[in-house]
């Protein structure tokens, strides 16, 4: 199945999720993040959810995070040149949705890509080598492409692998993990 037709599929699957669903399913996913070994770590990205999207709630991963007193960093996007700034988390950050209802900091105190050591990635569909679909417009490629070689990539999934090997390009960026309600993939 070609990359558009996966996107449209998993757009509207995840739009037949009811809230309650989205909500049971993303505690659930935290819970299976537990039981990884990531959490020696200290510079964590996490995106925000957008929640028009039905993408999974990363609340509780960021509490999980607080909880554990990590460093907590989010993104700002640039739709211009499709890169991501970004930004510590922290108690007084501001946070404003952007056109596109992506949740993100006004501004604060700027990380390099280098420094990020876990990133929770959204994703919309993958496979079982590792590879995934976004959105489509490269975001995350660019930044991961900017991240250290052991920088641990963990793509987050309401649904299991498509069954079917997902086309890549030279710019696609495979996951470490990805973690399903059920499962935990390893790549």
């Amino acid at each position: 199945m070609s990359k558009p037709l996966l996107r449209k599929k998993y757009k509207e699957l995840r739009q037949q999720l009811s809230l309650t669903e989205v909500d049971d399913f993303s505690l659930a996913i935290a819970n299976k993040l537990l039981t990884l070994d990531i959490w020696d770590k200290t510079f964590y990205h996490i995106f925000l959810t957008i929640e028009e999207q039905k993408e999974i709630n990363t609340d509780y991963i960021l509490n999980i995070l607080s909880g554990k007193d990590k460093n907590i960093v989010i993104s700002k996007s640039n739709f211009e040149d499709y890169s991501m700034t970004h930004y510590l988390l922290m108690d007084n950050t501001k946070i404003k949705k952007n056109t596109y209802n992506i949740p993100e900091p006004i501004d604060g105190i700027e990380i390099p890509s280098s420094q990020l050591e876990v990133i929770f990635i959204p994703l919309l569909a993958f496979d079982n080598t590792g590879h995934r679909i976004g959105y489509g417009k490269g975001f995350y490629d660019r930044f991961l492409a900017q991240c250290k070689p052991e920088t641990i990539k963990i793509g987050l999934s309401f649904f299991e692998a498509e069954a079917e090997t997902i086309e890549a390009s030279e710019e696609d960026i495979r996951l470490d993990y990805c973690v399903t309600p059920n499962r935990v993939f390893q790549f």
